[in-house]
């Protein structure tokens, strides 16, 4: 198996450069209702993209798929998302949401036009996993454990891997036959917690998807696209290459899993 990669950017130009360096899934995000004030003070991107941008990429990218996360359930959802499914995504996600009907709700507006991506990220969605999961028309689940973490309380967003928070979610879904996946990565050797534990829990836990953080490649700080080419290439190759070995050796899994545990506790300590 390799991980389906999902990249952020409603840049055409860095679309078909990580189209070509073999990232699945070129993510546009919509969403905006309440995101910024419940992330305040949190290291994350907030976008704005729109309509207009998913057509945009629509009309350079040819192998990967276009994912577009909508807003949260709203008077204006089906609107959105009849207006998304217009425009071209092969993939809708519904974010932040914490009932059951609002799941439903989403699927029903979606209609089969697209695949169904369920973005779990509140206590009280995860708490009602079951009732979710009964659910006909679920294509995929994203745990995102940016805002799964603020709503336990947690300093630090990978804590709720530590605590088994994710552990159980995915046993959930893979009993269901569901595929799944669960934050992002950076680079290798990158990051707060080290890439390369992170991709290894992506193996034990039998995810499927993850996102490329803004640190893969801040196309903020940079404009050489060149330069954006070289990090896409270099960077998605190394990827492939320890999914590889995370795959090849699954007797190292449960040692990462409990170094990874320690670095993510000692980072949320210091905190």
């Amino acid at each position: 198996m390799s991980i389906c990669l999902m990249y952020i950017t409603n840049n055409p130009s860095v679309a078909v450069i990580a189209q070509k360096s073999g990232v699945d899934r070129i993510f546009l995000d919509m969403e905006h209702i309440g995101k910024a004030q419940r992330q305040c003070g949190m290291d994350t991107v907030m976008c704005s993209h729109t309509i207009e941008d998913i057509k945009s990429i629509r009309s350079v990218i040819t192998t990967s798929e276009l994912l577009v996360r909508c807003n949260p359930i709203n008077d204006e959802s089906e609107k959105e998302i009849n207006d998304v499914v217009a425009a071209g995504a092969d993939v809708i996600m519904l974010p932040y949401f914490k009932k059951l009907e609002e799941a439903k709700s989403f699927i029903g507006y979606v209609g089969g036009r697209a695949k169904v991506c369920l973005l779990l990220e509140t206590p009280e969605a995860s708490e009602i996993i079951d009732d979710i999961l009964a659910l006909d028309g679920i294509d995929e689940i994203h745990i995102g454990i940016n805002d799964l973490s603020i709503g336990y309380g947690k300093k630090f967003l990978f804590e709720v891997l530590a605590d088994g928070k994710v552990d159980y979610l995915c046993a959930k879904i893979k009993e269901k036959g569901i595929p799944y996946g669960f934050g992002g990565i950076a680079s290798l050797g990158r990051g707060l917690l080290p890439s390369e534990h992170v991709i290894m829990e992506h193996y034990r836990l039998g995810s499927k998807m993850a996102i490329l953080s803004r640190s893969f490649c801040n196309t903020e700080k940079m404009s050489d696209l060149d330069a954006i080419k070289a990090v896409f290439s270099n960077g998605v190759r190394a990827i492939r290459e320890y999914e590889s070995f995370c795959e090849n050796h699954p007797e190292k899994w449960e040692r990462n899993r409990q170094e990874t545990a320690k670095i993510i506790n000692r980072i949320a300590g210091n905190m």
